[in-house]
């Protein structure tokens, strides 16, 4: 675990290893976005055309492209330049979907109430501010405007978590530690560089949401669908426990 690293470094990372990132994506993200990330952020969006949507923090844009085909309005910001030119390389003329490179911590080049929807897939958890840039998704929505944002589960994944096996290989349980330590941490991102990431509790995130104004509606962790098994059998084994918890926000 680290100290004083802030979210420009996490991002220098992420933008030194966004074309491996981006090859690990197809149309629908990598396997856990589509088995478990993709139908849990559509159902809590609900109805998304003709809205304007922004995906803060697109990344290579394959969520910003599935949003354009349900025909929402569509701008997308992230970070790392790398991913920008990415997510533009791989859009289809027919999509006009507006790209830009910008930190959620700041999006200052964006007005006020300007979205009825935000999604933000897997991206607060690389930001050292995380109040700031809640307070930005909150200044850019309209009033009623909804707010979606996936992590990773702050109670199971946490600094020195994972797996614990036997002498075979099995997996015995998932191990958690250092739950209560709230700061950066390295995490190994394939056979790349390792990411940063910054650990809360739930008790911070949910906290700093509402004494911001936002009104939680709900909160769900993914579990994959039997179709999704048939599909992905290792995904068995996140019944055991939650990678990922989602948010779903009113302003």
């Amino acid at each position: 675990m680290k100290k004083n690293i802030d979210t420009e470094e996490a991002m220098i990372r992420w933008d030194s290893f966004a074309e491996s990132y981006a090859a690990n994506h197809s149309d629908q993200g990598d396997a856990h976005k589509e088995v478990l990330l993709n139908p849990t952020l559509f159902s809590l969006m609900g109805t998304v055309e003709h809205k304007k949507v922004l995906d803060a923090g697109c990344g290579e844009g394959y969520f910003s492209r599935l949003l354009a085909k349900s025909d929402a309005i569509v701008t997308a910001v992230d970070y790392s330049q790398k991913m920008i030119e990415l997510a533009k390389h791989r859009t289809p003329d027919e999509f006009s979907i507006k790209y830009y490179q910008g930190n959620c911590e700041d999006l200052h080049f964006l007005v006020d109430s300007r979205f009825d929807i935000i999604v933000s897939n897997m991206v607060m958890q690389d930001l050292e501010n995380v109040e700031k840039a809640f307070r930005e998704m909150y200044r850019l929505l309209v009033d009623g405007g909804t707010f979606v944002f996936s992590i990773l589960h702050p109670c199971f994944v946490t600094p020195e978590s994972g797996w614990v096996k036997d002498d075979y290989g099995n997996k015995l349980h998932w191990k958690v530690d250092q739950y209560f330590y709230e700061g950066v941490y390295e995490q190994r991102f394939g056979d790349e560089e390792k990411v940063l990431l910054f650990h809360r509790t739930l008790t911070t995130y949910i906290n700093t949401l509402l004494t911001i104004g936002f009104r939680l509606e709900k909160i769900t962790e993914p579990k994959p669908t039997q179709a999704m098994l048939k599909k992905y059998p290792s995904f068995e084994e996140d019944f055991r426990c939650a990678d990922f918890v989602v948010f779903k926000l009113k302003k």
